[in-house]
């Protein structure tokens, strides 16, 4: 068994990383508009995200992949309620 301290530590930054994304989810979904974030960006993220839950099990990371999952439901929920409230 390898060592798993730094997929614990990576998992842990990105499970962290998911819900302070889900911040901004909740401040979008308050506000209901966005001004001075780029969704080219966040969309950027999501996709990464999505590349992290093939990539992390293929490395044998399952506290990644767990933390990945938050930060990329989270960015796609970004994603998606940008494209809602911008099409009103």
């Amino acid at each position: 068994m390898p060592n798993q301290v730094p997929d614990i530590i990576n998992g842990l930054f990105e499970l962290f990383g998911g819900l302070v994304i889900w911040l901004n989810v909740r401040r979008l979904v308050k506000d209901k508009e966005v001004k001075g974030v780029s969704w080219f960006v966040m969309a950027f993220f999501a996709a990464w995200g999505y590349w992290n839950l093939y990539y992390y099990p293929y490395l044998g990371q399952t506290f990644s992949f767990i933390g990945g999952v938050f930060v990329v439901t989270a960015n796609s929920a970004w994603v998606v309620l940008y494209f809602w409230y911008r099409r009103k």
